[in-house]
């Protein structure tokens, strides 16, 4: 279930990423930004759904859905999911720092990771 969730959600972020830049321009990037939006809305309905009203998915559906498609989809939505689900259970300060924490260490790994592929050869 998750490979083809995968399968679909991969096909999706690609065709939807390629749709924005036609629609909007390249200039800023539309396309991962629509995307990161889109897939944490439906994150957010579906992990809602499983978590308030289990018996409307299956755990497959679940599976197919909220890891595979979602997933491959955008990990932009399981961080925010993630992040909400910290403020829900009452860790405010430990979900301002997971947010904080992800963008600032994710910009300085994309950055080492830049340099480090300027190494080669």
């Amino acid at each position: 279930m998750v490979g083809i969730g995968g399968f679909v959600g991969a096909l999706a972020r690609y065709y939807a990423g390629q749709a924005a830049g036609r629609w909007f321009g390249v200039s800023f990037p539309y396309g991962t930004f629509l995307i990161n939006v889109s897939g944490s809305w439906f994150l957010g309905l579906i992990g809602t759904l499983a978590l308030e009203h289990g018996s409307l998915l299956t755990p497959a559906i679940r599976l197919l859905l909220g890891v595979g498609f979602v997933g491959a989809f955008t990990t932009f939505s399981t961080f925010m999911f993630e992040a909400l689900q910290l403020v829900r259970d009452g860790a405010v300060l430990e979900a301002a720092l997971y947010l904080g924490g992800s963008v600032a260490v994710g910009l300085v790994a994309v950055w080492v990771g830049s340099l480090t592929a300027r190494l080669v050869p």
